[in-house]
C-alpha cells in the first residue's frame, strides 16, 4: 500500500445531472451480486497455504537475489513479473504484459493482465494486487501477500477448471508504491465499452499483517458484502479498510465508476483496545515492519491471516463468477421506455408492462407520464428531484420517492433471485442521510430485501448491482417496490436503476 506522503491519486468525482449523457462513469452498470451461493455454483475450494508461502519464499528469493527490493523500477521487480507471467502462462491464462507508458515512473517495469477462458465476456470479475515493493527492503506483506494470494487464486481457478458464469481476470500492478500509477494507467486508458463489462473489481495489498485485523474495502456494498459474508460465515468480525481507503489499486477503479470491495490486514495505524478484544495482538501497528527493511519472509507474515484471506478471496470468486447462468423469467430493461398512466383522482397506476409511482405524496394528474429515460447513454428508470416530475414526485425533507413494478408472479421450483443495478446520485450536498430501499409488496405485507443506509458506497454515479433470493415467494404474486429518500431539502438526489430480472436456477 502506498504511503500517504506519496502524491494523491487523482479521483474522479461525479455530480449526477440529466445532461451529463456520455459520462463513462454512469453508463457502466458495474457492480458485484450479494447473493448466497446456490446448489449451480460449485464449492470454493480451500486455497493452499502451502503454496502461498512457497509464492512468497520465491518473492522473497527474488528480492535477495536482486538488490533487496522488488521495487517497480528494480531487476527484482522484472524478476518478479517473470515469475508470476510464466506461472500464469503454463496454467493456461491468457497473459500479458501492459506496459505503462504515461504517468508511471521512469523505468518502471509493467502490469501483468492473465484472462482465465470461459464466462461470459460482457460480464467480468476482477481480481488486482500490487507486484511492486518499496526501496527499503524485499515486500513481503507489502505486498508479495497480496500477490501471492492472487497467484495461487488463479492456479486453483485453472486447477479444478469449474463452469464459468463470468469471465475472471487478474491483474499484477506495477508502480503502485509511488501513486497508484499502474492501475491508473490501465483503467483510464480502458475503452468506455471494456469499462462496462466490468461488474467488479477485488483488491488484495497487505493481506497478512502479523499484528494484522479483518478489513473489507467499501465494506457496505455488494461486492463488499460478499466478502464479509466469508468472514461472518467462519466467525471471524470484519470492519471497514478506512486506513487504506484511496491508498491503493482499487481507488484508480472506483475513479472510473467501477464497484469495487478487497481484503486487507492493516499497515502503520495502531490497532485499538476495542480491535485488540476482537481479534487479538496488542496495541501497537498492524504491520510493525510497514516499508521497512524488516518486511521479509517468513518472520513478517501472520499465516492464519493470510490462510483467511485466501479463502475470502475465493469465496467471492466462485460466488460470484462460477456456476451456470440462470434463466431469466421477468426482466425490465427499460431499454423499450414504459408507461404509467394517472387516474382522474390523482392515483397512479401501471400500464401493462409498465411500473407506477408509489409515493403516497404524488397527486399529480398531469396525465400519461414516461417512466423509460435515458441517463448516460443507457435505458433506465430515474426517481427523485433531478429526474423531475416525469420520474415521481419530488423528494422532501424526510420524504420517500418510489416506484413500484407491475404485478409478478414469482415461479415454483429452484432457486429464484431478484437481481438489479442502482446508484444514487447528488448534487449539492454529498453528505445527505439518504438511502436506496428495495423491497417486495406481497399478500401479507411489504418484505424490505436490502437498504442502502446513509453514507452510500455507490454515491455520485458509480453503479452497483444486488440479487436477493426471493423464492420464499414461491406461486404468489408479488410487485418490487424501489425507494429512495434523503434527509435534507438542499440535497438532489435520485436513484437510477438498470436490468431488473427475476430468475430461477
Amino acid at each position: 500500500m502506498r504511503s500517504t506522503t506519496l502524491r494523491p491519486t487523482s479521483i474522479l468525482r461525479v455530480l449526477v445531472t440529466m445532461s451529463m449523457a456520455g459520462t463513462a462513469a454512469l453508463g457502466v452498470p458495474a457492480g458485484a451480486s450479494a447473493a448466497p451461493p446456490d446448489m449451480s455454483v460449485a464449492a470454493a475450494p480451500d486455497v493452499s497455504l502451502t503454496n502461498q508461502r512457497a509464492h512468497l519464499q520465491q518473492f522473497q528469493s527474488i528480492a535477495s537475489a536482486n538488490g533487496g527490493n522488488r521495487r517497480s523500477t528494480s531487476p527484482g521487480y522484472t524478476a518478479s513479473v517473470n515469475y508470476v507471467y510464466d506461472r500464469l502462462a503454463a496454467a493456461g491464462y491468457t497473459v500479458a504484459r501492459q506496459n505503462c507508458t504515461s504517468g508511471c515512473t521512469s523505468g518502471a517495469g509493467p502490469n501483468v493482465i492473465a484472462d482465465w477462458p470461459g464466462g461470459d465476456p460482457n460480464s467480468v470479475y476482477m481480481f488486482g494486487a500490487h507486484l511492486d515493493g518499496v526501496a527499503a527492503g524485499p515486500g513481503i506483506n507489502d505486498n508479495a501477500s497480496g500477490s501471492a494470494t492472487l497467484l495461487e487464486i488463479a492456479l486453483t481457478l485453472a486447477a479444478t477448471n469449474p463452469t464459468m458464469r463470468s469471465r475472471v481476470r487478474f491483474a499484477f500492478w506495477t508502480d503502485e508504491e509511488q501513486g497508484l500509477n499502474g492501475s491508473e494507467f490501465y483503467a483510464n486508458t480502458l475503452p468506455t465499452a471494456e469499462r462496462a463489462k466490468i461488474r467488479a473489481y477485488f483488491n488484495f495489498d497487505m493481506v497478512a499483517s502479523t499484528n494484522g485485523g479483518y478489513f473489507v474495502n467499501r465494506i457496505t456494498s455488494a461486492a463488499g458484502q460478499t466478502l464479509k459474508a466469508y468472514y461472518d460465515g467462519i466467525g471471524v468480525p470484519t470492519e471497514e479498510n478506512t486506513e487504506g481507503a484511496g491508498r491503493s489499486d482499487d481507488a484508480s477503479f472506483n475513479a472510473i465508476g467501477v464497484q469495487t470491495s478487497g481484503v486487507a490486514a492493516g499497515a502503520s495505524r495502531v490497532k485499538t483496545a476495542a480491535q485488540v478484544a476482537k481479534w487479538g495482538g496488542t496495541q501497537s501497528g498492524f504491520d510493525p515492519c510497514y516499508h521497512r527493511a524488516c518486511d521479509t519472509y517468513p518472520s513478517n507474515i501472520s499465516t492464519t491471516v493470510l490462510d483467511r484471506a485466501g479463502d475470502a478471496a475465493a469465496y467471492a470468486l466462485w460466488t460470484l463468477a462460477t456456476g451456470t447462468a440462470p434463466a431469466a423469467v421477468w426482466s425490465d430493461t427499460f431499454e423499450t421506455a414504459t408507461g404509467w398512466t394517472t387516474n382522474p383522482g390523482g392515483s397512479d397506476t401501471a400500464t401493462a408492462g409498465g411500473w407506477e409511482r408509489g409515493d403516497p405524496q404524488d397527486t399529480s394528474s398531469s396525465g400519461a407520464k414516461q417512466l423509460g429515460t435515458t441517463v448516460s447513454g443507457i435505458n433506465g428508470l430515474v426517481t427523485g428531484r433531478l429526474a423531475g416530475t416525469d420520474a415521481g414526485a419530488y423528494d422532501v425533507d424526510g420524504g420517500l420517492t418510489s416506484v413500484r413494478s407491475p404485478a409478478i408472479t414469482v415461479p415454483s421450483g429452484g432457486t429464484v433471485n431478484l437481481s438489479l443495478s442502482w446508484y444514487l446520485a447528488h448534487g449539492s450536498n454529498a453528505s445527505s442521510a439518504d438511502y436506496f430501499r428495495v423491497s417486495i409488496v406481497h399478500p401479507s405485507g411489504t418484505t424490505a430485501l436490502f437498504t442502502q443506509p446513509g453514507a452510500a458506497s455507490n454515491r455520485n454515479g458509480v453503479w452497483a448491482t444486488g440479487t436477493w433470493n426471493v423464492s420464499a415467494y414461491a406461486g404468489q404474486s408479488v410487485r418490487i417496490l424501489i425507494e429512495v429518500t434523503d434527509a435534507s431539502g438542499a440535497s438532489l438526489v435520485e436513484a437510477g436503476v438498470d436490468d431488473v430480472t427475476i430468475s430461477r436456477q
